[in-house]
């Protein structure tokens, strides 16, 4: 560990204040849509018809919709495919709001963003522990060689599929524990856990990002940067429950903790 750890980690939960409160951060969704839940194309408080197809989303508006593609007034029809890039950058719009299109399992849906949510005028902060050398701790990533993937239940009450490519081995307090992960595209890890806080003195699950392994699986678990999932934020996010295996015996009093 190095002496500025702790300024570190003081400027990545300033990092995180700014990016959950920012106008199309977590706290500016009021709603997730599934497109199967409205065969007839009309979804409550968005414009326009709204069709699913097999590999994209039909949109068909009229100038009275009021909506924008690309930052353009938009009329007529057009498809969809599902948004990659931030949330800003999302195509279709109505005033300020960011109508983005998403796609899990099959199933195509619209999430709404709206910068003038309640969630985002309340919030008052993240009940966030201080930095403690004692939870970053070495780790040792061992691939399973292929990716596995565990169906667990959702924040929204639907169960979907978490794909697995390893796991963490790391020790606490002289203890030895593993975590399933998930191998993201730049190489870090994913993790989706609890612990015996989990619901009492934390929220019921967190999210921890080590960093991409070097070539022998060496990585840091470093638990003070434990993060709440965007559920904590706004009940319109899907967010996995941590898989089997995942759930910590011990009691992690680390990193952001609860919303304040």
């Amino acid at each position: 560990m190095t002496t500025d750890a702790p300024d570190a980690w003081k400027q990545w939960h300033e990092q995180r204040v700014e990016a959950v409160t920012a106008p199309y951060g977590p706290l500016a969704v009021t709603g997730t849509h599934w497109l199967d839940d409205h065969p007839e194309g009309r979804i409550p408080d968005i414009p326009g018809v709204w069709v699913a197809e097999e590999d994209a989303v039909v949109l068909t508006a009229d100038p009275a919709d009021g909506l924008t593609l690309d930052g353009e007034p938009f009329t007529g029809g057009v498809r969809l495919t599902a948004d990659a890039g931030p949330v800003d950058a999302v195509r279709v719009g109505h005033g300020e709001r960011r109508l983005l299109v998403l796609v899990r399992e099959g199933l195509w849906g619209v999430r709404v963003h709206d910068p003038d949510a309640g969630a985002r005028r309340a919030f008052r902060g993240i009940a966030a522990t201080p930095y403690q050398e004692r939870w970053a701790v070495p780790g040792r990533f061992t691939p399973y060689g292929e990716d596995r993937t565990v169906r667990v239940p959702n924040a929204d009450g639907r169960e979907r599929g978490l794909g697995l490519g390893g796991e963490v081995t790391f020790a606490l307090d002289g203890q030895e524990f593993t975590l399933g992960v998930s191998v993201q595209g730049d190489g870090s890890l994913w993790a989706v856990f609890a612990d015996a806080t989990s619901g009492d003195g934390s929220f019921r699950f967190r999210f921890l990002y080590p960093g991409a392994p070097d070539a022998e699986g060496r990585t840091t678990v470093d638990f003070n940067r434990a993060q709440l999932p965007p559920c904590a934020f706004a009940d319109h996010f899907l967010c996995p429950f941590p898989p089997p295996g995942n759930t910590l015996p011990v009691a992690v009093a680390a990193g952001e903790r609860h919303l304040l």
